[in-house]
């Protein structure tokens, strides 16, 4: 289980950091179904699937963190059943917290949409998904703008969803066309994978996203668990992924650059929405 999780997120069939960050931690409780010698071997062998996990997306900071929270949680179990059953409680209340905070973060963001808004989102985050379906909950309408997110178009999953929200009309964009249609909206409101200094890091083309935004006055909000804002200890490591990618067939005489995410300064954003309420910059 933990090598076919790893090989789903390194190949971004899970696409949202917190769904990975819950997937990476369920798998990693199938080790207390395997047998063990004494609790060192037990631990090793979870430290040793857990940097696996870790290595698989390596710029997910959800992932990072609730990955060390579960190794670190293990303490000094005086058996290999304790050891088991420590594993499972640290899992369920590493996914709990993930969950919780996504939904709180979701809540605090709807309350900032107001009724009858034309917005515009980026890539696929189901913390975004989350506000809008708390926020069509509601009673609120909105008209939602959303860039395809190429190359893996992740944007055509977020538009199917939202086509399937009452009060919601969806139109996909291609990426290239976003300063035409940013320009109708109220605002734009991306997820994250993780806030680190004064950088947010999310799928690539936000950044040109809050650049044409900061260009046009159209505020730029982010949805996120205030876990994905890392103080210290986590360094964010881009992906550049394979150019398969971009073109069905071998590049010749030229290279291919696929970086999965970019840096957005801090200073382009209107403000962060998480589980800890609405930071305003």
């Amino acid at each position: 289980m933990i090598d076919e999780t790893a090989a789903e997120i390194r190949e971004m069939r899970t696409h949202s950091s917190s769904v990975v960050a819950v997937k990476a931690a369920l798998a990693l409780g199938s080790l207390a179904d395997r047998d063990y010698n004494t609790v060192e071997e037990f631990k090793r062998s979870v430290e040793r699937n857990s940097s696996a996990l870790r290595r698989a997306a390596p710029s997910h900071a959800s992932l990072w963190s609730t990955q060390r929270a579960i190794v670190e949680g293990l303490d000094e179990p005086a058996s290999v059943d304790d050891a088991k059953a420590r594993l499972r409680a640290v899992i369920d209340e590493v996914v709990e917290q993930v969950e919780t905070a996504k939904t709180a973060a979701a809540t605090n963001a709807a309350a900032e949409l107001s009724d009858g808004e034309t917005l515009f989102t980026h890539d696929y985050s189901s913390t975004v998904l989350a506000a809008l379906a708390a926020a069509t909950a509601e009673g609120k309408t909105f008209e939602v703008f959303v860039s395809e997110a190429r190359p893996r178009y992740l944007g055509r999953k977020t538009a199917r969803e939202l086509a399937r929200m009452p009060g919601v009309e969806a139109t996909l964009v291609v990426d290239s066309a976003v300063g035409i249609h940013l320009a109708d909206c109220d605002r734009a409101i991306v997820g994250m994978d993780c806030i680190v200094g004064d950088r947010c890091y999310n799928r690539v083309g936000t950044y040109p996203l809050a650049a044409t935004a900061a260009d046009l006055g159209v505020p730029v909000w982010v949805v996120g668990a205030a876990a994905k804002r890392i103080e210290s200890g986590f360094v964010f490591e881009n992906e550049f992924r394979s150019p398969s990618e971009v073109l069905l067939e071998p590049p010749e005489g030229f290279a291919v650059s696929n970086p999965a995410y970019d840096a957005t300064p801090l200073s382009l954003l209107t403000g962060v929405v998480t589980d800890a309420g609405v930071e305003r910059f």
